[in-house]
């Protein structure tokens, strides 16, 4: 199957230009000047298909290296499968994700990688990667480590919250680094002070402020700005590279970009909740179905920062400075009825997470059209640097000859409306991004070269997604 785009305008993170992008199979065969011929043939004439992009920007197919498809939590399991999160992906422009495998105390990291791989198998619409989880840091975690990274999982995600779920002392961190500076491979740090952010939910709890709004004060941002001081410590003491995820307080931001200044490996994310939502967001929601608990939708961690704090204000600035250098999701979606209400009574049953995997790529381009944010920077940090990040680049997150050919066509005067019944694909009986207005909208999205999404009609099957074999970090020096 040949397809060529013509008349639009390419878009990498190096630069924007027109340009016709020849599509051979599953690869890009070529980028071209407009209207050309190649060795004298007439392009248009010898494709299967013509997808003609005027007016509209030609980028490469998003990345959201931060998902939790299926992920067992708080008594549950987050509800988009593998199947409908990759579909409500793929309606949103994003053509791979990158999952977490779970590893709980006691459980064997390679038999929670193969039920992994057991799970995404067959039925992603997209391409697929792993990290790995380690909740607690065994002498067989750390071999695991090396075997892995011959498997294409070249990160590894360590907690400093969820005491006796996922929580790692500092002396688990710092073997796991030892690994990961010996071997090459990135630790991803979830960076809050568990035990401080214990005591005060106990607090809260025991002074009757069990409503949602009291998830985010009870995990406040010095927690956050401690925990991330903290991993940057002990990264400088092993040499170990250090990923930062959903990085939500300015003063965390602010550790990252002085570790960063003296040279050292240290890099973060941030999530579309952090940029838009915010906790006084959170307290004035207020439904007649669920009352003061519609705070609920937005419980997450870390959590929704005060937006009069300038939490929000200096997460976008810190994209601008690469003080934080992508956005993910931490994709992890939950029902409210008979999953976020089994926190009715108290916050910390509520299961933390919100779904966004759909809407990313529209998010971050609102951002481009508010001016937060140049087309450049928004695909550099939507899919150029989660590909060099985490060992994808050159096969995905560039329009290059030779990449496979994972493309959106995005038009800029088109709109879209987000919601339950609008454009809401997720597995979820609500949307946390209900009544958000897009000035842009994706029009078509090309996985490995076939087009899967085309207007809102998705043309895709469970199983067009194959498993991404990540090699080592880009960005290491």
């Amino acid at each position: 199957m040949k397809t060529l785009i013509k008349n639009g305008t390419v878009v990498n993170s190096t630069g924007r230009g027109q340009a016709d992008v020849l599509l051979d199979g599953e690869t890009i065969a070529a980028v071209l000047a407009p209207g050309s011929s190649l060795l004298g043939f007439d392009i248009e004439a010898n494709v299967d298909r013509v997808i003609d992009a005027a007016g509209k920007y030609v980028i490469p197919g998003g990345i959201d290296a931060h998902t939790h498809m299926e992920m067992p939590f708080g008594g549950t399991n987050a509800s988009d499968t593998f199947e409908t999160g990759t579909r409500a992906a793929a309606h949103g422009g994003t053509t791979s994700i990158v999952d977490f495998v779970v590893q709980y105390a006691g459980e064997h990291v390679h038999d929670q990688f193969q039920l992994w791989h057991e799970k995404a198998a067959g039925n992603c619409a997209i391409d697929y990667g792993f990290h790995q989880i380690l909740s607690d840091v065994q002498d067989s975690s750390l071999t695991a480590m090396d075997e892995l990274i011959s498997e294409g999982v070249s990160s590894f995600k360590l907690f400093m919250a969820y005491k006796g779920v996922f929580l790692s002392d500092d002396g688990q961190i710092v073997k796991a680094m030892q690994k990961a500076a010996s071997n090459g491979s990135m630790i991803m740090m979830h960076a809050e002070n568990g035990s401080v952010i214990d005591l005060l939910v106990q607090q809260a709890i025991a002074a009757g402020n069990t409503s949602p709004y009291y998830h985010g004060l009870t995990r406040p941002w010095q927690a956050e700005e401690e925990a991330t001081h903290r991993a940057i410590m002990l990264a400088n003491l092993t040499g170990a590279p250090l990923f930062v995820v959903h990085v939500s307080a300015k003063q965390a931001v602010e550790q990252i970009a002085i570790a960063r200044d003296r040279g050292q490996n240290v890099f973060g994310e941030t999530c579309p909740q952090y940029l838009y939502l915010s906790l006084e967001d959170q307290l004035g929601a207020e439904s007649s179905e669920w009352g003061t608990f519609e705070g609920a939708k937005w419980v997450c961690s870390t959590p929704l920062r005060s937006k009069a704090e300038g939490h929000q204000h200096h997460m976008w600035q810190s994209l601008r400075t690469n003080d934080i250098q992508m956005v993910s999701t931490d994709h992890c979606p939950f029902c409210m009825k008979g999953q976020k209400d089994m926190g009715l009574a108290d916050f910390s049953k509520i299961p933390n997470g919100i779904g966004s995997v759909e809407h990313r790529m529209d998010l971050l381009y609102q951002g481009v059209v508010d001016g937060q944010l140049s087309l450049e920077r928004w695909v550099e940090v939507t899919s150029t640097t989660p590909a060099r990040m985490f060992g994808m680049y050159g096969t995905k997150g560039v329009i290059q000859p030779g990449a496979d050919g994972d493309i959106v066509v995005y038009d800029p005067n088109g709109h879209t409306s987000i919601g339950v019944g609008k454009t809401h694909h997720m597995n979820m009986d609500y949307s946390a991004w209900e009544g958000y207005e897009i000035d842009g909208h994706v029009d078509t999205v090309i996985s490995r070269g076939k087009v899967v999404v085309d207007g809102n009609e998705y043309l895709g099957t469970a199983g067009d997604g194959r498993y991404v074999k990540r090699g080592l970090s880009q960005y290491l020096i």
